[in-house]
């Protein structure tokens, strides 16, 4: 069993304050936006024993225990973050597991460089998340109705906006997303940019249900990602839910701290709120042109206190213990290779103590028990 250092992310979308207040350190005043706790290789976490990512290459079999390895290759096929989301994150969708191996192979054989800003496939894989908040945490998930959507962009009075209006009301469902959010991306940028202000106006002029969007408005002026994320469901989870974000659905986290999950892939599709790249064509192809209700995640009761989150891949299984003082301790013991993050109090793992915002890397089939007082995310795979 392995205490971790971890490395912290500046990305300029972080918060400058949610991640220092739960490691109860000082903000430095520079974002800090993710925690990464794992084996990826561009920020592998750190042992006594080493990066993490070699730990785990020098005895596959020992680390991730013969099922994992087996079926996931030599390596950790989770991420765990914290994510502190201080402005919100670009407004993006992930591919499939066959899209992205497609994707990839493209990519390769032009040539294009990994590091390439144009490059959509960093790998090969998939990469569906989960992010369970642990405060107010705002975000958009998936398409809303069309005709939601037409009423939402009709309530703003911007008269640029009533052809997508008229849009979202003459197609059937697929068709009339696909139609708008391929108008809106592929729109001339000088006029996009003033119907987003106009729009913005309107939207900070009424408030109530178009305050996200004018905050969002706020960090990117002008970007027509502002008018895609008025298409899709606004969500606020509390501090306990979850949103599982799978392959083809649009989303974008817009404020808060939460602990994040995901496969490890690097594979992002962009629609706005960026100044990277978008692939508008190849964007259309990944993206899944139905509306979804968000289905907000609560834990369901596990075995020996455990508190689940269900999902369907196999890659990541996060669940979470809430710890009395003076409770008996739980054994989890497990077959597969186990990261333990403490987000509150105090938890002993093993012969560790940890604080919140401190992680261990619990390899396969070494015993521990944890206890509190204190809330524990334990990230394990499903092998």
């Amino acid at each position: 069993m392995d205490a971790l250092t971890n490395t912290i992310r500046p990305y300029a979308w972080g918060s400058t304050t949610a991640i220092p207040h739960l490691l109860g350190t000082e903000p430095t005043g520079e974002p800090q936006a993710e925690m990464w706790m794992g084996a990826h290789p561009g920020a592998p976490s750190q042992t006594d024993r080493g990066p993490l990512d070699q730990v785990i290459a020098a005895d596959p079999a020992a680390t991730l225990g013969e099922p994992a390895a087996d079926k996931f290759g030599p390596r950790l096929p989770f991420l765990l973050k914290l994510l502190a989301a201080g402005a919100p994150l670009s407004l993006q969708v992930h591919p499939d597991l066959v899209q992205a191996k497609e994707g990839y192979a493209a990519e390769e054989a032009k040539g294009v460089p990994v590091t390439a800003p144009d490059r959509n496939y960093k790998d090969a894989n998939h990469k569906p998340e989960l992010i369970c908040a642990l405060t107010e945490f705002d975000g958009l998930c998936g398409f809303r109705t069309p005709e939601e959507a037409a009423r939402l962009l009709e309530g703003l009075g911007v008269d640029t906006l009533k052809p997508y209006v008229d849009l979202l009301r003459a197609h059937p469902e697929e068709a009339a997303l696909r139609e708008v959010l391929t108008a809106v991306l592929s729109a001339d940028r000088d006029e996009m940019a003033r119907t987003v202000a106009d729009a913005t106006a309107a939207a900070r002029r009424i408030g109530g249900v178009y305050e996200p969007y004018a905050g969002i408005a706020h960090h990117y002026p002008g970007d027509p990602g502002v008018i895609a994320a008025m298409l899709l469901n606004h969500v606020r989870l509390q501090p306990g839910e979850a949103l599982f974000l799978g392959a083809g659905v649009p989303h974008a986290y817009l404020n808060g701290l939460g602990v994040e999950i995901m496969a490890n892939s690097d594979n992002v599709l962009r629609c706005g709120l960026t100044p990277k790249h978008v692939d508008v064509p190849e964007l259309l192809r990944i993206v899944r042109f139905e509306a979804t209700d968000p289905g907000v995640l609560r834990p369901e009761a596990g075995a020996d206190g455990e508190e689940v989150y269900d999902t369907p891949i196999d890659e990541f299984r996060l669940s979470r213990f809430v710890l009395p003082e003076g409770a008996p301790a739980h054994d989890v013991t497990d077959s597969t290779p186990q990261i333990l993050l403490c987000t509150a109090g105090t938890v002993r793992a093993g012969d560790l103590t940890l604080a919140p915002g401190h992680s261990a890397f619990v390899p396969a089939g070494e015993k521990v028990e944890v206890s509190g007082p204190g809330t524990l995310f334990r990230a394990t795979v499903v092998a």
